[in-house]
Protein backbone atom coordinates (compact mmCIF):
# COMPACT_ATOMS: atom_id res chain seq x y z
CA UNK A 1 0.00 0.00 0.00
CA UNK A 2 1.19 3.37 -0.82
CA UNK A 3 0.36 6.15 1.54
CA UNK A 4 1.62 9.51 1.69
CA UNK A 5 1.97 11.81 4.78
CA UNK A 6 1.18 15.65 3.93
CA UNK A 7 2.94 17.44 6.33
CA UNK A 8 4.86 14.67 7.47
CA UNK A 9 7.29 17.03 9.66
CA UNK A 10 5.04 17.46 12.15
CA UNK A 11 4.69 16.21 15.90
CA UNK A 12 1.37 14.27 14.89
CA UNK A 13 2.51 13.63 10.90
CA UNK A 14 6.46 12.05 12.43
CA UNK A 15 4.67 9.32 14.22
CA UNK A 16 2.18 8.64 11.77
CA UNK A 17 4.78 8.19 9.07
CA UNK A 18 6.81 5.92 11.59
CA UNK A 19 4.36 3.84 12.29
CA UNK A 20 3.45 3.28 9.15
CA UNK A 21 6.98 2.23 7.85
CA UNK A 22 7.54 -0.11 10.55
CA UNK A 23 4.15 -1.84 9.54
CA UNK A 24 6.25 -2.29 6.12
CA UNK A 25 4.07 0.59 3.67
CA UNK A 26 5.58 2.29 0.78
CA UNK A 27 5.39 5.75 2.40
CA UNK A 28 6.35 8.96 0.94
CA UNK A 29 7.03 12.29 3.67
CA UNK A 30 5.52 15.05 1.93
CA UNK A 31 7.56 17.96 3.42
CA UNK A 32 8.61 21.22 3.00
CA UNK A 33 12.27 21.22 3.88
CA UNK A 34 14.55 18.88 5.64
CA UNK A 35 13.49 15.56 6.23
CA UNK A 36 12.99 14.58 9.65
CA UNK A 37 10.82 11.32 9.66
CA UNK A 38 11.56 7.80 9.34
CA UNK A 39 10.56 7.63 5.60
CA UNK A 40 12.97 7.34 2.83
CA UNK A 41 10.86 9.18 -0.24
CA UNK A 42 10.13 12.91 -0.17
CA UNK A 43 7.77 15.43 -1.82
CA UNK A 44 9.20 18.55 -1.00
CA UNK A 45 6.67 20.58 -1.30
CA UNK A 46 4.39 23.04 -0.03
CA UNK A 47 1.09 21.87 0.28
CA UNK A 48 -0.66 24.78 -1.16
CA UNK A 49 1.55 23.66 -4.02
CA UNK A 50 0.65 20.38 -4.64
CA UNK A 51 -1.02 18.92 -7.65
CA UNK A 52 -3.12 16.68 -9.00
CA UNK A 53 -0.06 14.68 -10.66
CA UNK A 54 2.39 14.33 -7.40
CA UNK A 55 -0.37 12.34 -5.37
CA UNK A 56 -0.96 10.00 -8.22
CA UNK A 57 -1.11 6.39 -7.52
CA UNK A 58 -1.35 6.94 -3.66
CA UNK A 59 -3.52 4.52 -1.86
CA UNK A 60 -4.43 6.76 0.82
CA UNK A 61 -2.97 10.23 1.35
CA UNK A 62 -2.86 11.55 5.07
CA UNK A 63 -3.67 15.41 6.10
CA UNK A 64 -1.19 15.83 9.00
CA UNK A 65 -1.81 19.80 8.32
CA UNK A 66 -1.94 21.99 11.84
CA UNK A 67 -1.70 25.69 12.40
CA UNK A 68 -2.52 27.67 15.37
CA UNK A 69 -1.41 30.80 15.06
CA UNK A 70 -5.06 32.95 14.72
CA UNK A 71 -4.00 34.69 11.36
CA UNK A 72 -3.34 30.76 10.30
CA UNK A 73 -6.38 29.22 11.42
CA UNK A 74 -8.66 29.74 7.87
CA UNK A 75 -6.10 27.57 6.19
CA UNK A 76 -7.79 24.64 7.63
CA UNK A 77 -10.18 24.54 5.48
CA UNK A 78 -8.47 26.35 2.54
CA UNK A 79 -5.52 23.29 2.59
CA UNK A 80 -8.56 20.83 2.70
CA UNK A 81 -10.42 21.82 0.23
CA UNK A 82 -7.13 22.15 -1.38
CA UNK A 83 -6.22 18.35 -0.83
CA UNK A 84 -9.92 17.33 -1.77
CA UNK A 85 -9.91 19.32 -4.75
CA UNK A 86 -6.72 17.40 -6.34
CA UNK A 87 -7.99 13.94 -4.93
CA UNK A 88 -11.19 14.45 -6.00
CA UNK A 89 -13.04 11.65 -8.72
CA UNK A 90 -10.05 9.38 -7.85
CA UNK A 91 -9.97 6.25 -5.50
CA UNK A 92 -7.33 7.43 -2.99
CA UNK A 93 -8.76 7.92 0.32
CA UNK A 94 -7.85 11.13 2.08
CA UNK A 95 -7.11 10.54 5.93
CA UNK A 96 -7.81 13.64 8.38
CA UNK A 97 -6.10 14.69 11.40
CA UNK A 98 -8.85 16.25 13.06
CA UNK A 99 -10.04 18.41 16.38
CA UNK A 100 -11.78 17.12 19.11
CA UNK A 101 -13.82 20.41 19.63
CA UNK A 102 -16.22 19.63 17.01
CA UNK A 103 -17.43 16.13 18.87
CA UNK A 104 -21.11 16.13 19.97
CA UNK A 105 -21.61 16.07 23.22
CA UNK A 106 -25.36 14.82 23.45
CA UNK A 107 -27.38 12.14 20.93
CA UNK A 108 -29.01 14.78 18.71
CA UNK A 109 -25.59 16.15 17.59
CA UNK A 110 -26.94 19.56 18.58
CA UNK A 111 -24.08 20.80 20.81
CA UNK A 112 -20.41 20.36 20.60
CA UNK A 113 -17.76 20.30 23.09
CA UNK A 114 -16.33 23.69 22.25
CA UNK A 115 -20.25 24.99 23.00
CA UNK A 116 -19.40 23.86 26.53
CA UNK A 117 -18.85 26.33 29.34
CA UNK A 118 -15.38 25.00 30.52
CA UNK A 119 -14.32 24.79 26.75
CA UNK A 120 -11.25 27.39 27.32
CA UNK A 121 -11.15 30.53 25.37
CA UNK A 122 -7.90 29.87 24.28
CA UNK A 123 -8.88 26.94 22.47
CA UNK A 124 -12.26 27.86 21.44
CA UNK A 125 -10.97 29.88 17.50
CA UNK A 126 -8.74 26.52 16.74
CA UNK A 127 -11.84 24.19 17.72
CA UNK A 128 -14.27 26.62 15.40
CA UNK A 129 -11.78 26.78 12.32
CA UNK A 130 -11.48 22.79 12.53
CA UNK A 131 -14.92 22.63 12.68
CA UNK A 132 -15.93 24.61 9.75
CA UNK A 133 -13.29 22.55 7.56
CA UNK A 134 -15.04 19.05 8.84
CA UNK A 135 -18.52 20.95 8.00
CA UNK A 136 -17.14 21.63 4.54
CA UNK A 137 -16.23 18.15 4.33
CA UNK A 138 -19.12 16.83 4.67
CA UNK A 139 -20.19 18.29 1.55
CA UNK A 140 -17.80 17.04 -0.80
CA UNK A 141 -19.28 13.65 -2.07
CA UNK A 142 -16.24 13.34 -4.71
CA UNK A 143 -13.85 12.08 -2.28
CA UNK A 144 -13.25 9.16 -0.11
CA UNK A 145 -12.48 10.98 2.92
CA UNK A 146 -12.11 10.32 6.83
CA UNK A 147 -11.56 12.52 9.74
CA UNK A 148 -10.14 11.23 12.92
CA UNK A 149 -10.91 13.19 16.07
CA UNK A 150 -8.79 12.83 18.67
CA UNK A 151 -9.82 12.90 22.44
CA UNK A 152 -9.82 15.90 23.94
CA UNK A 153 -6.90 15.80 25.85
CA UNK A 154 -4.67 14.61 23.55
CA UNK A 155 -1.00 14.51 24.50
CA UNK A 156 2.17 15.05 22.12
CA UNK A 157 4.73 12.87 24.28
CA UNK A 158 1.92 10.94 26.24
CA UNK A 159 3.10 7.62 26.38
CA UNK A 160 2.89 4.82 23.02
CA UNK A 161 -0.19 1.92 24.93
CA UNK A 162 -1.60 0.35 21.75
CA UNK A 163 -4.81 -0.27 22.96
CA UNK A 164 -7.47 2.31 22.27
CA UNK A 165 -11.60 2.82 21.55
CA UNK A 166 -12.37 3.55 18.54
CA UNK A 167 -16.06 5.81 18.48
CA UNK A 168 -17.99 7.80 16.26
CA UNK A 169 -19.14 11.59 16.51
CA UNK A 170 -19.64 12.25 19.84
CA UNK A 171 -17.01 12.39 22.72
CA UNK A 172 -16.43 8.84 24.28
CA UNK A 173 -14.87 8.47 27.56
CA UNK A 174 -12.60 5.58 28.51
CA UNK A 175 -13.64 3.08 31.70
CA UNK A 176 -11.71 5.37 34.13
CA UNK A 177 -13.96 8.16 32.76
CA UNK A 178 -11.36 9.99 30.77
CA UNK A 179 -10.98 11.63 27.41
CA UNK A 180 -7.40 11.40 26.64
CA UNK A 181 -4.88 9.91 23.96
CA UNK A 182 -2.02 10.11 22.96
CA UNK A 183 -0.28 11.18 19.56
CA UNK A 184 1.38 8.00 19.66
CA UNK A 185 -1.82 5.73 20.11
CA UNK A 186 -4.00 8.22 17.61
CA UNK A 187 -1.21 7.27 14.86
CA UNK A 188 -1.86 3.38 15.78
CA UNK A 189 -5.78 4.32 15.45
CA UNK A 190 -5.20 6.01 11.98
CA UNK A 191 -2.77 3.52 10.27
CA UNK A 192 -5.38 0.88 11.57
CA UNK A 193 -8.29 2.67 9.76
CA UNK A 194 -5.92 3.33 6.20
CA UNK A 195 -4.92 -0.64 6.46
CA UNK A 196 -8.80 -2.04 7.13
CA UNK A 197 -11.13 0.86 8.18
CA UNK A 198 -13.83 1.06 5.24
CA UNK A 199 -15.27 4.76 7.45
CA UNK A 200 -15.62 6.62 3.87
CA UNK A 201 -17.16 10.09 4.05
CA UNK A 202 -17.40 9.55 7.97
CA UNK A 203 -16.44 11.30 11.24
CA UNK A 204 -14.66 9.10 13.80
CA UNK A 205 -12.96 9.61 17.20
CA UNK A 206 -10.15 7.74 19.06
CA UNK A 207 -9.99 7.70 23.12
CA UNK A 208 -7.46 5.44 25.04
CA UNK A 209 -8.85 2.48 26.35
Amino acid sequence: MKIAVVCANGKAGKLITKEAVERGFDVTAVIRGENKTTAEKTITKDLFDLTKEDLAGFDTVVDAFGAWAEKELPKHSTSLKHLCDILSGTDTRLVIVGGAGSLYVNPEHTVQVMDGPDFPDIFKPLAAAQGKALAELRERNDVNWTFISPAGDFQADGERTGEYILAGEELTLNDKGESIISYADYAIALVDEIEKGNHIQQRISVVRK
